[in-house]
């Protein structure tokens, strides 16, 4: 690539009818600086660009990283809501199993009352029986008792 100090440098040979000296160094000189700007230009949008780059390499990274982060992030939730959804699961399963447990269990007691119940009745009948056949025969005592006597 030509630089401003190579066409600084340059020399034209002379020839006997060749162009004004002057004019040519003046034009030159216009050049080189022109060419300076460029040249000083083209180094800082290179620059720029490069900088420009490495902070885009940067974002791209970052977005890379927020985007796995954010599929991390949803599969995490996805296994949490699954966890208490079998959690859930399990915790009406147990309580099912409880509520049919004291079912059962009040059913049972139920079963032993009802017959302990009526047990206690068959008993008050045999009692109520043998109150009245013993009453009976306590009147019947009474009775004789009161016909040996008249």
């Amino acid at each position: 690539m030509l630089t401003p100090l190579d066409i600084h440098n340059k020399e034209f040979k002379r020839s006997f009818r060749g162009y004004k000296e002057d004019e040519v160094d003046e034009f030159l000189d216009g050049v080189i600086k022109d060419y300076e700007t460029l040249y000083r230009d083209n180094i800082e949008r290179k620059e720029t660009i490069e900088r420009l780059n490495s902070k885009l390499e940067h974002y791209q990274h970052m977005e890379n990283t927020l985007h796995s982060t954010l599929v991390i992030a949803q599969e995490t939730a996805e296994e949490v809501k699954l966890n208490a959804k079998k959690e859930t699961e399990l915790i009406i399963k147990e309580a099912e199993i409880s509520a049919q447990k004291l079912v059962e269990e009040a059913l049972a007691k139920v079963r032993r009352m009802t017959g302990e119940y009526e047990e206690l009745q068959k008993q008050s009948k045999v009692f109520r029986t043998r109150l009245r056949t013993l009453l009976q025969a306590q009147m019947e005592m009474l009775n004789n008792v009161d016909e040996d006597e008249n």
